[in-house]
């Protein structure tokens, strides 16, 4: 309902990168270039841990977990700016904005878990490596994969009803590329206190939070690595965690850096450039990561191409 002669807002407006027109076509065939890198560098990897059965480890598992989240939410996110570059705005109805919000932030919240899941399971791996695949079962594993999931749901429920159950009056300019939660809350015309203070601490609890299980999983891994006598050893064992960690410090860097920021550093285009990163180029990189320095997966990848090539001989 209209309140005060003011117009109910029924859809939005995503004015994208209209400062710079002459940019929208360059931009366009970037960004389309790194989905397309991103799908076929996740999709790859999940097939390729499916089909080689060396790569059925606790590890890969959650890696193939991983991969389809970051298909998923660049695909929530991804088209839309592409569209929005192709014609320099973009409409979209009050419903198709806050199912983006929705599935947006359940991609992006259950990484944040899956993650620090992750750093608990090389933990694991190099701790009590003798009872690692009875301590990592594939019903623990499922356990907490699901356990990730269920919190990313839950805090994209709580966040999402937040967000618009506040009111959105006269002006429907979006000044952003996809419908997230700063620019959304700069466009409401109700008192957005109570819902900033429950999305605030709940954003920045699931930040920390896992950042903290992470954080205490390689303390103690350190502290199980400085333990081993050859050196040799140490740096190989350290050498596995290092994908990870740099998928962390990616993942986590961006995410700190562009919601739990002051609101007096904040920086509208600032923001675009942080948003573009861990919406479109995180996701591009985590496939390069995990693979460019894994012999497990070159060895399946190159066991896959070599049975391609064999049935394309015959």
């Amino acid at each position: 309902m209209a309140k005060n002669n003011l117009t109910t807002v029924t859809e939005f407006i995503l004015m994208g990168f209209t400062d710079y027109p002459a940019l929208e076509i360059p931009l366009f065939l970037l960004f389309l270039s790194f989905y397309l890198v991103t799908l076929l560098g996740n999709m790859g990897m999940i097939v390729l841990i499916q089909v080689d059965t060396h790569l059925h480890t606790p590890m890969y598992f959650f890696l193939s977990h991983l991969s389809l989240l970051d298909a998923c939410y660049t695909s929530v996110i991804t088209p839309q700016i592409l569209a929005t570059l192709l014609t320099g705005k973009m409409a979209v109805s009050y419903g198709q904005c806050a199912a983006q919000f929705f599935f947006f932030t359940i991609c992006a919240g259950t990484e944040c878990f899956l993650l620090a899941v992750m750093a608990y399971d090389r933990y694991v791996a190099i701790s009590s490596p003798l009872l690692y695949t009875v301590a990592m079962s594939p019903r623990i594993c499922w356990a907490l994969v699901i356990g990730a999931y269920t919190c990313g749901l839950s805090g994209a429920v709580l966040r999402t009803t937040c967000t618009f159950t506040l009111s959105f009056c006269d002006d429907n300019q979006i000044n952003f590329f996809f419908c997230d939660l700063p620019p959304l809350l700069k466009l409401s015309c109700s008192d957005t206190t109570n819902a900033q203070i429950i999305i605030v601490f709940f954003g920045n609890f699931v930040i920390l939070a896992n950042a903290l299980i992470i954080l205490i999983s390689y303390l103690l891994i350190i502290k199980a690595i400085l333990r081993m006598k050859s050196s040799g050893g140490r740096a190989k064992t350290f050498s596995t965690c290092a994908s990870h960690l740099t998928a962390v410090a990616l993942f986590f860097g961006t995410l700190i850096f562009m919601y739990l920021r002051s609101r007096s550093d904040k920086s509208l285009e600032e923001d675009k450039v942080v948003s573009v990163f861990y919406t479109m180029v995180i996701p591009m990189l985590n496939p390069l990561i995990y693979s460019l320095r894994n012999k497990d997966v070159k060895a399946a990848f190159k066991k896959l191409t070599d049975r391609f090539q064999e049935s394309r001989a015959i």
